[in-house]
């Protein structure tokens, strides 16, 4: 520790390095334990050369070092090795009757070992938490994970705005594939990655060489095919690795920002392939949703707040994962380095910078909550097959106000009200209209509830 405190400013000394714990030496492995993961990853970023150095200083080179990152109530041993290439996370986690459960990541995995995926392995299942919004997407990504190419699934077409969880689901179906059969070729690529690689084979007339790679693959796993849209030599050629990769039997997963159907730009003949198989949107995560992610990252990182400010920030963080995630990594860094208290003053600071506050989005689950305190209703009466008239009313005005001022489909909108069908949406909808147009009364109903949606 003298050495490091001779080299960082003594305020960065005291923030990082006074809470590491060493813990063992042995066989050229110093071994030391953090807070968080949060912890781990901050020192990982800003200070492994300085971590590095110190390490040759005192015990000289060819040294380890390997991180226990310590996890709240439930202890948990992340060990990585941060002065090699090669880099592997083994959590280790003690269920209830003292026993081990060991989470191994594709390392260890007999993989090939001249084939590199380009897949994340902090993406995995277990941390993609299921809700009602992204519920459909992951069932089918589990189940091409089993058994590739041989479902119905294929291709599985993914959309849904930016930061829902897209991504990370793809790397979870690339790494459990590569966990259930190691022996594929399985790659995950952006497109416009994808897109860099045909023009570079283009410009040395290594064009068949670019083919004969992708046609090799057993799943392709293609992120953000949007960005594809006006690139017609780009769609031409994946347009060919598509269909000799699905008549061969292997899979195929792909992500946008939006459904095929509005994919204007792309060439017919692919959009019509990109239906083929499932098409799966993954939605804004709703409130419960957004409960468990917010809860699951406060338990890893080992952090403390108030029910107060876990609750504003589930009211008020609610576009996707990535904002909550950004949320709660600037409370830590703030908490860490002016070593302050989490309370409810820096939580709003912080979660202003991430959404706008007075006029952040509504959601389907805020209108049903408004209409049903307006008519006095519990809102589990809005999920049962009830025809009381005063139900049926506040789920009509519901689905009407959730069409109005959000952008969620038809579908998300149903199954959030009672589990209805786009039909059912589309009814109800033209069934408030009209009576907003032929009664006073109603309409001022309507506008009452409607002007209430931001208190």
């Amino acid at each position: 520790m003298a050495v490091i405190k001779d080299i960082v400013p003594e305020a960065a000394f005291n923030t990082w390095f006074l809470p590491i714990v060493p813990l063992a030496y042995e066989e050229k492995k110093v071994t030391i334990q953090v807070p968080s993961q949060f912890f781990y990853e901050y020192l990982e970023e800003k200070y492994a050369n300085v971590l590095k150095v110190s390490l040759h200083r005192v015990f000289g080179k060819g040294m380890v070092l390997n991180y226990r990152v310590s996890v709240g109530q439930s202890p948990a041993r992340g060990t990585i090795d941060s002065l090699t290439d090669k880099k592997h996370l083994q959590i280790e986690r003690m269920s209830g009757n003292g026993k081990k459960n060991i989470h191994i990541t594709p390392f260890t995995q007999d993989t090939p070992l001249d084939f590199d995926s380009q897949l994340n392995t902090r993406y995995v299942f277990d941390n993609f938490h299921e809700g009602f919004s992204n519920k459909l997407a992951r069932t089918a990504g589990e189940s091409i994970a089993t058994d590739p190419g041989k479902t119905t699934f294929n291709p599985l077409f993914l959309f849904g705005a930016s930061g829902v969880g897209k991504t990370h689901l793809c790397h979870a179906i690339g790494l459990r594939i590569r966990e259930f059969h190691p022996e594929k070729r399985v790659l995950y690529v952006s497109s416009h990655l994808f897109r860099i690689q045909y023009t570079d084979a283009v410009r040395k007339n290594t064009t068949n060489d670019f083919l004969n790679f992708y046609q090799s693959l057993d799943v392709l796993i293609l992120d953000d095919i949007h960005e594809l849209i006006g690139m017609a030599k780009t769609q031409n050629i994946f347009f060919h690795i598509f269909n000799n990769l699905h008549q061969l039997g292997k899979q195929l997963v792909m992500t946008s920002d939006k459904p095929p159907v509005d994919l204007l730009g792309m060439a017919e003949r692919l959009i019509t392939r990109l239906k083929w198989g499932l098409t799966a949107e993954i939605a804004r995560p709703d409130k419960e949703l957004r409960k468990i992610i917010l809860r699951n990252k406060i338990d890893n990182d080992g952090l403390k707040i108030s029910d107060d400010v876990f609750d504003f920030i589930v009211e008020n963080v609610t576009e996707n994962v990535r904002d909550i995630e950004g949320v709660l990594h600037s409370l830590m860094a703030h908490s860490f380095i002016h070593n302050k208290v989490i309370d409810m003053a820096l939580t709003r600071q912080i979660v202003s910078q991430a959404v706008r506050l007075e006029n952040r989005k509504l959601t389907v689950e805020k209108i049903l909550e408004t209409v049903c305190k307006y008519f006095n209703l519990d809102k589990a009466l809005i999920q049962t097959t009830s025809r009381k008239r005063e139900i049926v009313q506040a789920r009509q005005i519901t689905m009407y106000l959730s069409k109005k001022h959000t952008d969620f489909s038809l579908t998300y909108i149903g199954k959030i009200v009672g589990g209805k069908d786009h039909a059912t949406v589309l009814y109800a909808c033209q069934t408030v209209k009209d009576q907003v147009e032929i009664s006073k009364t109603f309409r001022a109903t309507v506008e009452t509830i409607e002007a209430s949606l931001n208190n």
